[in-house]
């Protein structure tokens, strides 16, 4: 029997991140007995948890990649669910492929031995978009091809296969959730690591030329991140084990609109620079969430209402 989520003490990898601090955020709005962090900062915030701390949220600042960082956390706790958030950024796999990958896989493989030995029940896992490379159909639903172009793609592939692996040799109870492009409030915006949305307002707001790499026709399903932790949570106690679900919009925007969306809103009138594509972009995601939603009311936020949100957001955040 799979645990709720009200009264279960539950663990968050890579809980300081974007997306991963969010979900800690609802998970103790819905009575989440207690919720456990582990993050190694590398991309996340501990200013992301201030309120999930006040909360009494207990934050290990370690990494997950060591099987005895979280060996020593489950001698403390006694977690009932996981949900793994730890990655790397995607960027990150150009500079040190080697390392992304090994996060990819090694986070993962770690927490399916511990949940092998039952030091826990169950496992939700967050793969990615990126894992089915450019669409060879559109909408790309679950049974697309996994044809990643990245070794950070390549690395949650094989994550993917190492949770439906368990599944099925272990009788486990884990499932892989599969965000598409999620933007919004905490996304990071510093650096080579920075998302296209808040390194775009960054620019913008310190007068740096903006940049599309390429055409800029490249597509990419944007999901606002409150969308996505929604569906996350709803969705928890309906996937079957060994199953994955895309969380998407059934939408896509391409990267020129989106920057110049955001110049337009910002009253930006500086120039926009045409940069060389980059290796191994991934060129259109289109995704189908045909099943999300035969299984949960899925309420979407509009781009152009998530956009401005995360616009005004990051003006606050770097302005500050």
């Amino acid at each position: 029997m799979r645990p709720q989520i009200k009264g279960s003490t539950i663990l968050v990898t890579g809980g300081a991140g974007f997306i991963g601090s969010h979900l800690v955020d609802r998970l103790l709005d819905m009575k989440a007995k207690e919720v456990v962090i582990i993050d190694n900062l590398f991309l996340g915030n501990e200013n992301n948890l201030e309120e999930a701390i006040s909360h009494g949220s207990i934050l290990y600042k370690d990494d997950a990649e060591f099987a005895t960082s979280l060996e020593y956390i489950f001698e403390r706790h006694d977690i009932d669910i996981v949900f793994n958030c730890a990655t790397k950024a995607l960027n990150y796999s150009f500079m040190n492929p080697s390392n992304s990958f090994e996060t990819n896989t090694k986070v993962v493989l770690n927490l399916l031995e511990l949940q092998r030995k039952n030091a826990f029940t169950t496992l939700c896992h967050f793969s990615t978009s990126e894992v089915y490379g450019t669409a060879i159909y559109e909408p790309m639903d679950e049974a697309h091809p996994r044809n990643p172009t990245t070794l950070y793609a390549a690395g949650k592939a094989a994550a993917d296969l190492a949770v439906e692996t368990y599944v099925r040799m272990y009788d486990l109870d884990s499932f892989i959730i599969r965000p598409f492009n999620n933007y919004g409030p905490r996304q990071n915006y510093k650096g080579e690591l920075a998302g296209v949305i808040p390194i775009t307002v960054f620019r913008v707001l310190n007068d740096l030329p903006l940049e599309i790499h390429g055409t800029g026709s490249q597509s990419r399903d944007f999901i606002y991140v409150h969308d996505t932790v929604d569906a996350i949570v709803n969705v928890f106690d309906k996937l079957p084990k060994g199953e994955s679900v895309n969380i998407s919009t059934h939408n896509q925007v391409s990267i020129k609109e989106v920057i110049e969306t955001i110049a337009h809103e910002m009253n930006y009138k500086g120039e926009i620079l045409k940069k060389t594509s980059r290796n191994s972009d991934v060129f259109c995601h289109n995704a189908s969430n045909e099943k999300l939603e035969k299984m949960i009311e899925f309420r979407l936020t509009p781009f152009s209402e998530g956009l401005k949100k995360s616009i005004d957001w990051y003006i606050k955040a770097i302005t500050k």
